[in-house]
């Protein structure tokens, strides 16, 4: 029996890097239909072809690639569009979420819900991104704010709950 230990082990470990690598491939699948979607199938528009090299960075396999870009361009597309949330966050730092969702109204639900469990609420829009500034597609913080390690933490804690949200792509932060 002693091969059955060893294989459970394996199992495990290999269920856990399968799963981390399903939710960043469903993510990049997201980028790439919306990409798509603009670019109308053609790949050699540069946003769908930065975010296939990204994808394939990633080790993200050709057809699932090929799969997305497909379902950008077809009838039956799902309308994904892009949020944006602003939070103040621990020790007054300010955090961006961005994601893309197929129905706002659940995605903005969610991440009200996640931020209530860590008593915080969402700020009202512009409140939080004079703290960055967008180039490529990426928000820069324009300055940072050194925060306590005990704020550290509960805002460590929080970018690992919303990176668990379906719909989130990228969390930002000033906090240094």
């Amino acid at each position: 029996m002693a091969g059955h230990n060893k294989w459970s082990k394996i199992k495990h470990k290999k269920a856990a890097s399968d799963a981390e690598k399903s939710k960043i491939f469903g993510k990049l699948a997201r980028l790439i239909t919306i990409e798509s979607k603009k670019a109308n199938g053609d790949t050699n528009s540069p946003g769908l072809r930065a975010v296939i090299e990204k994808a394939k960075a990633s080790n993200m396999p050709k057809d699932n690639i090929e799969r997305a870009v497909k379902k950008g361009v077809s009838a039956d597309a799902a309308s994904l569009e892009e949020v944006v949330y602003e939070v103040y966050g621990p020790g007054g730092s300010a955090v961006i979420i961005s994601g893309l969702t197929d129905n706002k109204n659940r995605t903005a639900a969610e991440v009200k819900h996640l931020l209530s469990k860590n008593n915080l609420s969402l700020a009202e829009p512009g409140s939080a991104l004079w703290a960055f500034k967008k180039e490529g597609g990426e928000y820069i913080p324009t300055s940072e704010l050194p925060i306590s390690d005990e704020d550290g933490e509960k805002l460590s804690k929080l970018m690992e709950d919303l990176e668990e949200l379906e719909d989130t792509q990228e969390i930002y932060t000033n906090a240094s």
